[in-house]
């Protein structure tokens, strides 16, 4: 069985019509959309597109979705029922039962936390189509569990052993690095495998969720991904019809190698010290020998405060206010948790920062949070009670009425990188205005989120953190430019990198950073180091070479 499916039909719909309603619904409403999207994903080179029925259990709607993506599909391409995630056994039965009455001979159940509900659907296509090819794929995240818990490997090894299943794979949640690592940790499958990732991870930019056009790069790992087993290829969330005819092209599964040039140098800068802060992701299980060892050494190399992340990505870490109430009990440096606005509402906001006092925590960083993509709830699939900037003022009422006396400083985000910097900066004043005493940034980068920088401070009445985040290889810049949105090394040292060994790629890093804290030292209050990778010492080596 070898297929390659379209992309992306909702993310793909939306930035084509800037319709936020359901994109099923276009069927009715947009019929002419949406056979255009299908028609243009054929002709990119998919030899198998989806219905656009996903979310759907109205029997109209699926009726149109399976007659509109026929006629797409011509001779030219196979076409799959699309069934999502839903309610019960017998939403399932019920979907699949419409299906079977319109004439459809090949189902995917996509984006799924489980594999029990979906047997009586299972049973009723075995029963009723002759020759039925019947594809499973689940939801996973980084970390091998699905949004309802379960493993991803003894799942599949499950789907892949029942008679009713053509072919099991995963989708969705992953981008394609993520998902290419899952797939090779697999054991032996009984069935074919499907891989259809993300295109990378989102960001919310001017409140739309968007992801990286990488069709190239996708297309790369997709290759990496038939290598590694999986004979159906395909995307979801953020992919394109370029990604679908970059991997039909057949792309490299190689870079191409660009001239480096001259090695870099990185002599001691000589600084003198402003507030420095590093950033530390907690554990994602329970042992915290890491991250007390890495504070304990920041704190010898004169770091001033931990601050640490909020299961960033969206990938689950421990809760971020007891892994900070942790690290100042044990090393007794100062901490500054982030908060999300993504997992908890206000009752567990006010919790979490009643707890903080406790143990002397008294600043908060607080934030939007990276978006999810799961399936039970793919549309809304965050808390969200407040944005950002209403959460910075939630918490500077809470400092008047509650916390009087013993107030928290209370921070937020600035996305030097916003491709509509004058919105952000907007934004960043809303924050200020709400409460917010400091800023920190996404890592700098490029010459215009210098400028941006620098335009900042002089409109912003607040302290401002200078983001820095050194890239540890060739593979981690190029991971970050095409799968985490909102950051963008520039090409040159992406380059640079590329064939270095480790000790060059280290003074590459090194000397980038350093060029950038120059650039933007006299503007900056402090430095916001973020550690990638567990490189702890990369940031103390950063540190003592840039500071008197």
């Amino acid at each position: 069985m070898n297929l390659l499916f379209d992309g992306a039909f909702g993310t793909y719909y939306i930035a084509q019509t800037n319709d936020h309603e359901p994109c099923e619904c276009a069927n009715l409403n947009k019929p002419d959309a949406a056979l255009n999207i299908h028609r243009t994903y054929i002709a990119a080179g998919a030899n198998a597109i989806k219905t656009n029925t996903f979310a759907t259990t109205d029997n109209e709607v699926i009726a149109r979705g399976f007659a509109l993506a026929k006629q797409a599909a011509g001779t030219s391409a196979q076409v799959f029922a699309s069934i999502g995630p839903k309610v019960d056994s017998e939403q399932y039965l019920a979907v699949a039962e419409q299906f079977i009455k319109l004439g459809a001979t090949q189902f995917l159940f996509e984006t799924q936390a489980t594999f029990e509900p979906l047997l009586p659907a299972l049973q009723a296509i075995h029963a009723q189509v002759k020759d039925a090819t019947v594809i499973v794929s689940f939801a996973v995240s980084r970390d091998g569990f699905t949004p309802s818990g379960q493993a991803y490997k003894p799942l599949m090894t499950q789907a892949a052993a029942s008679p009713y299943v053509s072919a099991v794979g995963l989708n969705c949640v992953c981008g394609p690095a993520h998902m290419l690592e899952l797939v090779r940790q697999l054991p032996p499958l009984a069935k074919p495998l499907a891989a259809m990732p993300n295109s990378g991870y989102s960001t919310v930019v001017n409140g739309r969720t968007v992801y990286h056009n990488n069709a190239q790069y996708f297309a790369e790992k997709l290759l990496e991904i038939k290598q590694a087993g999986a004979s159906i290829l395909g995307g979801c969330c953020g992919t394109t019809p370029e990604h679908i005819k970059a991997i039909a092209m057949g792309a490299s599964t190689q870079p191409v190698k660009i001239a480096t040039p001259a090695d870099i140098s990185t002599p001691q800068l000589n600084l003198a010290r402003k507030p420095i802060a590093v950033e530390l992701d907690p554990p994602m299980d329970c042992d915290t020998d890491f991250i007390l060892q890495a504070a304990q050494q920041l704190k010898l190399a004169g770091v001033n405060t931990i601050t640490v992340a909020d299961s960033p990505m969206a990938k689950t870490r421990a809760d971020s206010f007891l892994t900070a109430a942790l690290i100042k009990r044990d090393t007794g440096i100062d901490v500054l948790p982030h908060l999300t606005c993504r997992d908890k509402n206000f009752i567990a906001i006010k919790a979490a920062l009643l707890g903080a006092g406790f143990y002397g925590i008294d600043k908060v960083l607080a934030i939007t949070g990276d978006p999810v993509v799961h399936a039970e709830n793919y549309r809304n699939p965050g808390v969200f009670n407040f944005n950002s900037k209403q959460l910075i003022g939630y918490i500077a009422n809470l400092n008047r009425e509650v916390f009087a006396g013993r107030e928290f400083a209370i921070g937020g985000a600035l996305n030097v990188n916003a491709p509509q910097f004058s919105k952000e900066l907007a934004r960043a004043k809303d924050k200020v205005a709400a409460g917010a005493s400091f800023l920190y940034t996404q890592p700098l980068f490029s010459t215009q989120s210098i400028e941006n920088f620098k335009l900042a401070k002089q409109e912003l009445d607040c302290k401002l953190f200078a983001g820095i985040l050194p890239v540890v290889s060739y593979k981690n810049a190029v991971f970050l430019n095409n799968e985490v949105a909102g950051i963008d090394v520039p090409q040159d040292v992406v380059d640079a990198l590329q064939d270095k060994a480790p000790p060059q790629t280290r003074e590459i890093s090194i000397a980038f950073c350093q060029q950038v804290m120059r650039e933007v030292y006299d503007h900056a209050d402090g430095f916001y180091f973020i550690t990638p990778m567990k490189k702890v010492d990369l940031i103390c080596d950063l540190i003592e070479r840039s500071f008197a």
